[in-house]
């Protein structure tokens, strides 16, 4: 339900997806929060786009009178929160209209899970968000990648792609992240909450 970008809207949503740029990492457990911003960039026959010397790339649309700004941080994981307080100062998003896709090992592949502020659980992506932004009181997205293996470390499971069925049961956690979305959008964070975290891979 996309609009016209000089049509007025009544607030703005920052759906920032975390992930690692580069094709070595685009397929990796660590980059769904890419793949889910990608997939709603798809569906909404959108391209992000990088500006001159910017470290993110970045696409606007309308849904409804809602103004939702996609945001992929290109400074890579661990510094995924420097550009966010320029891009939420610049369109005006408030902590609690900032969506922030990641991904999440206590959540098996195929799952996904919203859940309103609270620690950064040691994800290094988030540990940068809060950093930067000076608060933990925004949405996160959580999309499930599953724990490693016996003897696998965790960085080479996070960096690792998945394989056969798990590659199946993971891009439908990308997907299910999409549905998430929208459904904040659509019911705002609570009532998506209740509609997306009781739903079973």
């Amino acid at each position: 339900m996309r609009k016209r970008l000089n049509q007025p809207f009544s607030e703005t949503f920052l759906l920032a997806g975390l992930g690692n740029p580069g094709p070595a990492y685009a397929e990796t457990r660590h980059n769904v929060g890419f793949l889910c911003l990608e997939g709603i960039a798809e569906k909404e026959r959108l391209r992000l786009k990088r500006p001159f010397l910017a470290d993110y790339a970045l696409s606007v649309f309308y849904y409804g009178v809602k103004r939702v700004v996609l945001v992929k941080p290109l400074t890579y994981m661990n510094k995924s929160g420097i550009i966010l307080p320029y891009l939420m100062k610049k369109y005006g998003v408030a902590a609690d209209h900032l969506i922030v896709a990641v991904d999440n090992m206590d959540l098996p592949p195929g799952q996904c899970r919203l859940k309103l502020k609270g620690s950064s659980a040691g994800h290094n992506g988030l540990k940068s968000l809060i950093a930067h932004l000076g608060t933990s009181d925004f949405l996160r997205l959580y999309i499930g990648v599953g724990r490693p293996g016996e003897k696998v470390s965790v960085v080479d499971h996070v960096l690792g792609v998945p394989e056969g069925e798990e590659r199946d049961s993971f891009h439908r956690g990308v997907n299910r992240g999409v549905e998430a979305f929208y459904a904040v959008l659509e019911n705002g964070a609570t009532g998506a909450m209740n509609g997306i975290n009781g739903k079973q891979a």
